[in-house]
């Protein structure tokens, strides 16, 4: 993952001149990059560009639905999503894929940012309405740098003299006229990546659509379950929201079916209780069936709810967006998955997949940071290609997943030493020990406990999971329970 960082210099090769910084997102990440930018104190100025009315990304529930996805959906390029203005509502709302009864898939303990802990009387798996509050608290003092209700529509970059100028536009979304146009030295990318979502292209599906127009539906679209109740669905895909969706719509309908391209483990499969189905091969728009890869089939189908994902794609950088996006698979040219190598003012921090997010994107936060300051040097950009091209040959499209359980910690910790050797450390990035990634080791595990338990915990004590130092493996940390 990182042996280039370790070997970079504290002493700065590239002079950046940064005063001024753009970052697009009140999301966690875009939070993490504004306190870790202020701590640093070598910026004149910070603003963050936030669409909504409050922060929070993509933890800002709302129970409207987004606009129908297109099916098949594979087009990086789409959108962006137009907004919804409810009767009576002070601001526009941009539907994010939170629905109703949705909780962590990783502890707070290992979720939060580093220092700063959820509530005592929070779940052991906060529900989406204490992240959201948690976000919240944690913005209190940065408020002041938010644009609220502005969305970004434009960012065009021009260089001089070897110096990278990002010339911003963003909209109001209050339909007062109001356009900001600025220009800064640098931009934050922290829009998050579940705004375009994927539906891939199977056999007859556009014809099944057209016969059957309310069936298909991306999770994007899913809220809560009341609508299933009694009926035949099929969920498509065994990620932790396509497993979590089947749990839920499984509660109240008639069948519940999970196609999957990979099995899902038994443990997981006992938890949601569904019946496993293999990938579809064919639409039947005259049975409202499927055909499954083993030649099997189902017909009657009430419902089908693709949990297959979302693409990147960034319609506000038209003139990098083609260059940096090929299948929406992944973001190319990039360095340590955040910084655009060839213009290393313009960073896209917590992009990684299977991660713990916020604490990576402090880690990042920290490094760009220092990096824009001058207190820390980029590796050269031969060292730094040599990278991206290594993942790219290793990884394939899926540029952002990390292979193993426990990589994201060993990243985490990457940048950390990485980050110790600036001249200047504003705020001190998190640092995983042997007990947080204990703690991912038995993350899952001790969720399928957790939701078996009735969601009521609120330690990893309580549900059985106690740590105990010495029991470090080679490969990761075992986990112990009494």
């Amino acid at each position: 993952m990182g042996s280039t960082l370790s070997a970079a210099s504290a002493v700065p090769a590239k002079h950046f001149h940064v005063k001024k910084v753009a970052i697009i997102g009140a999301g966690p990440a875009g939070l993490a990059a504004a306190r870790y930018l202020r701590a640093q104190g070598a910026f004149d100025s910070i603003t963050i560009f936030e669409q909504q009315h409050q922060v929070g990304g993509v933890w800002l529930y709302s129970g409207l639905i987004p606009k129908d996805v297109p099916v098949p959906q594979q087009d990086p390029f789409w959108g962006p999503e137009p907004s919804i203005w409810p009767d009576g509502a002070p601001a526009p709302v941009f539907p994010s894929p939170m629905y109703e009864r949705l909780h962590a898939n990783i502890p707070g303990c290992l979720m939060r940012f580093h220092d700063r802990d959820f509530p005592g009387d929070a779940w052991v798996f906060p529900k989406r309405q204490e992240i959201q509050e948690y976000l919240v608290r944690y913005a209190e003092d940065l408020r002041h740098l938010i644009k609220f209700c502005h969305e970004v529509t434009r960012v065009d970059l021009e260089t001089q003299n070897g110096r990278d100028q990002w010339h911003l536009e963003a909209v109001s979304t209050l339909n007062d006229g109001q356009v900001i146009r600025e220009t800064y030295d640098a931009v934050v990318v922290a829009n998050g990546h579940y705004s375009v979502p994927f539906i891939p292209s199977i056999k007859r599906i556009e014809e099944f659509k057209k016969a059957h127009p309310s069936i298909i539906i991306h999770s994007k679209q899913y809220r809560k379950n009341d609508i299933f109740k009694g009926k035949k669905v099929v969920v498509v895909g065994n990620g932790p929201s396509g497993l979590d969706v089947a749990l839920q719509i499984n509660e109240v309908a008639g069948r519940t079916l999970l196609s999957v391209r990979h099995a899902t483990s038994p443990d997981k499969l006992a938890h949601i209780g569904c019946e496993e189905v293999p990938e579809i091969v064919e639409f039947l728009p005259d049975e409202r069936g499927l055909l499954f890869k083993d030649g099997s089939g189902e017909k009657d189908i009430d419902h089908i709810v693709f949990c297959t994902g979302f693409l990147f794609g960034y319609p506000f950088l038209p003139n990098l967006n083609h260059k940096i996006i090929t299948s929406g698979r992944g973001v190319h040219g990039l360095y340590q998955h955040l910084f655009l190598i060839q213009h290393p003012t313009i960073v896209f921090p917590a992009l990684n997949m299977k991660s713990v997010p916020w604490p990576l994107a402090e880690a990042q936060a920290a490094a760009f940071s220092a990096v824009w300051a001058n207190d820390l040097e980029l590796p050269s950009d031969d060292e730094m290609q040599r990278w991206s091209k290594e993942l790219e040959e290793r990884q394939g499209e899926a540029l952002h997943t990390y292979p193993e359980l426990g990589d994201d910690g060993k990243h985490i910790n990457e940048f950390y030493e990485w980050t110790k050797k600036a001249k200047r450390i504003g705020k001190e990035p998190p640092r995983w020990g042997a007990e947080l990634f204990w703690q991912r080791s038995i993350a899952m595990e001790a969720k399928i406990k957790f939701e078996d338990e009735g969601c009521k915990a609120k330690t990893l004590a309580e549900l059985g999971f106690h740590y105990e130092p010495g029991k470090e493996q080679v490969n990761g940390i075992e986990a112990s329970k009494k």
